[in-house]
């Protein structure tokens, strides 16, 4: 491999070009395989949701449950009650205790309207309630179908572009390796703050490929002369000829 310090520049841009396409093939595998991993925690996030609404629904099916029993037996205890007075009214000895008696059922026979509106609610809470658990749980097992979809489609996508992944980055690497560590860094850097990852861009049509600015013509000059570094004065991205890799000037 040749030293660092004995390529030239043209040579320099060539390799840094050939880099940056390297590294775009590398982020479009990460892009490609970065979206489905989002996907399935969004998913995974929403059946957690999910099941956490199923519980919580099933909690108040299973209290409203009990309140209506609860009701049901209030309403025998009533009744009894009603009986037991009914029963000692034949064998009051006055008027007093007779109305007294009759109060006692008059109460009783409200208690079992209340509770016969309450059980009525519950019900009516308990149709609603089963209604949204059972759609909840449709759509939770829609849900799961996708997850497993994706979980698959993922697997597939790491199997099918891990190697390439590899195979690129090795190749990243050995492109590093014949630019002087000034230029690795500072192409890092603009990588970095650039929104597309590209820092080495050609020029197309009179203008920067990153930000689509016209270069000035002396610029562009300089550019094609391939005898210097030169960056666009409006994205600080490195700028080389649209042929760079097509043979020097002079060819």
């Amino acid at each position: 491999m040749a030293d660092k310090k004995e390529i030239s520049v043209e040579e320099k841009l060539k390799a840094l070009f050939e880099l940056q396409n390297v590294d775009s093939e590398v982020d479009k595998i990460r892009i490609l395989r970065g979206e489905l991993p989002l996907e399935v925690r969004d998913l995974e996030d929403e059946i957690e949701g999910l099941q956490t609404r199923i519980k919580n629904f099933e909690d108040e099916t299973k209290a409203l449950q009990a309140m209506v029993t609860e009701k049901k037996n209030a309403i025998k205890e009533s009744q009894t009650l009603i009986k037991k007075y009914e029963e000692q009214q034949m064998k009051v000895r006055n008027n007093r205790e007779f109305d007294s008696l009759s109060k006692e059922i008059e109460f009783q026979n409200l208690e079992i309207q209340l509770s016969e509106k309450r059980i009525k609610e519950y019900t009516d809470q308990l149709t609603d309630k089963k209604l949204i658990i059972e759609d909840s749980k449709d759509i939770l097992n829609d849900k799961k179908s996708d997850l497993d979809l994706k979980n698959n489609e993922l697997e597939e996508i790491i199997l099918d572009t891990q190697k390439d992944e590899e195979k690129l980055i090795l190749k990243s690497k050995d492109f590093e390796n014949v630019i002087e560590e000034r230029l690795i860094k500072a192409y890092k850097r603009i990588r970095t703050n650039a929104r597309n990852g590209l820092a080495v861009v050609s020029v197309e049509r009179d203008a920067c490929g990153g930000c689509f600015n016209k270069i000035p013509p002396q610029k562009q000059l300089d550019v094609a002369s391939r005898k210097k570094i030169i960056v666009c004065e409006h994205c600080g991205r490195i700028l080389v000829d649209a042929h760079i890799l097509g043979g020097s000037e002079e060819e």
